[in-house]
């Protein structure tokens, strides 16, 4: 039984109960106020007109060509044809033929495609931005001539404070906490891991798991602290079904690295933990988990189910399942149609993939997200409930 509003002053678990029970009836308040219109395109009008930036941040799979902006190899760019080819008709520094996964959840979200972060020139902060980068881990030392993780979040605490400054604090807190935080961290981690340590045991990888996750853990408590609240996080894909791995380790057929499979379960495993511990620690902390390491894997064992002939080789490359190479040698192969290929080089979908992906993220479903959808997560007006619990004067005295 709660102890009654009227009775005074109460204990700090019972205020905190409290607080907890009232966040949970004003989101579910605020949801019921955004509710799916009776007609399915009432529901898309709605959608349209509500405005929540996003903020990106990630690795290659979500890059949308910062690192043509740095001091790196050709290796960790993809400015050069024939990425890009299926949609934008050059190349823009995704590593793609086309759209990724964060330029759907744009179009879902009314906001327009990605510009790197990194791109000389304005931008318009109240949309969001995209600070992923090719070859970025979560630890520096996966690769540190990229934008790891905390590079990523410098830049988003620039950006924050911009806003403030442009805006004011209302305004700027206002966007911070209706927007959402995508992010698609942990592979290059482990990719790294295996290069650097033969036959790692299953204590190895577990501690090496829990330094990356613990890392990570400290990025979304930051973002937190600086006004983020509804966070989508992409877990690790099947690193090692990607053909650039099957290619280095000789495999064929169904055949994958099982290292580095069992790795990313880990990873996702624990990143399932932790989030659920970070929304009974934070409040306000919302957030949806994309399965991306099961939808990328039923894809690439059940290609014909999503429309694609090819899923062990790529479209664009060298070698047995063209696995390297896309467009940085002379004598690389390049399929006709990428729309018919899983994965468009070594290690990152097509847009094809990514389109499909995309919906998954965007309108859920129990094999593909949880909690939440992103769609859910959109609609969820964090603003409110935040303003109302940050306020002194609640119906009981602390």
């Amino acid at each position: 039984m709660l102890p009654s509003l009227s009775s005074g002053k109460m204990g700090p678990a019972a205020a905190s109960s409290i607080r907890s029970l009232l966040y949970r009836l004003l989101l579910l308040y605020s949801s019921l106020l955004i509710a799916p219109a009776s007609s399915q395109g009432d529901e898309s009008r709605q959608a349209n007109n509500k405005h929540v930036a996003i903020f990106v941040f990630g690795d290659s799979v979500y890059d949308p060509g910062n690192n043509n902006y740095l001091y790196i190899g050709i290796e960790g760019k993809a400015n050069f044809t024939p990425y890009g080819e299926s949609f934008f008709k050059y190349p823009t520094g995704r590593f793609c033929d086309g759209r990724t996964v964060p330029d759907f959840a744009a179009i879902y979200s009314n906001l327009p495609l990605w510009e790197p972060y990194l791109q000389p020139g304005s931008h318009n902060f109240s949309n969001g931005a995209n600070f992923a980068s090719g070859g970025a881990g979560v630890l520096e030392e996966s690769n540190p001539n990229t934008l790891y993780s905390q590079k990523q979040l410098k830049y988003f605490k620039e950006v924050a404070n911009l806003l403030k400054q442009q805006l004011g604090d209302a305004v700027a807190k206002k966007i911070l906490a209706d927007a959402i935080y995508l992010s698609s961290f942990g592979g290059v981690d482990y990719m790294s891991f295996i290069n650097s340590t033969s036959n790692p045991t299953e204590l190895q990888q577990q501690e090496y798991v829990n330094m990356v996750i613990g890392n990570f853990t400290d990025v979304i408590k930051e973002i937190y602290e600086t006004g983020g609240r509804k966070f989508a996080f992409q877990n690790v894909g099947p690193l090692g079904c990607q053909p650039e791995l099957k290619q280095q380790y000789n495999l064929s057929g169904g055949a994958c690295v099982e290292v580095l499979q069992a790795i990313a379960s880990l990873h996702n495993s624990l990143l399932s933990n932790v989030t659920t511990e970070l929304q009974s620690q934070l409040s306000g902390f919302e957030y949806v988990i994309f399965d991306f390491f099961n939808s990328l894997n039923d894809m690439i064992n059940y290609p014909t189910k999503y429309g694609f002939n090819v899923s062990e080789i790529a479209c664009c490359g060298i070698g047995s399942h063209r696995g390297s190479g896309c467009g940085r040698v002379k004598e690389y192969e390049l399929c006709s149609d990428p729309n018919e290929y899983v994965f468009f080089d070594g290690g990152h979908p097509s847009e094809h993939a990514d389109s499909i992906l995309s919906d998954f993220l965007w309108n859920g479903g129990s094999d593909y997200t949880w909690p939440l959808s992103m769609k859910q997560l959109y609609k969820l007006n964090s603003t409110t409930v935040i303003e109302i619990l940050s306020e002194d004067k609640l119906l009981f005295t602390m």
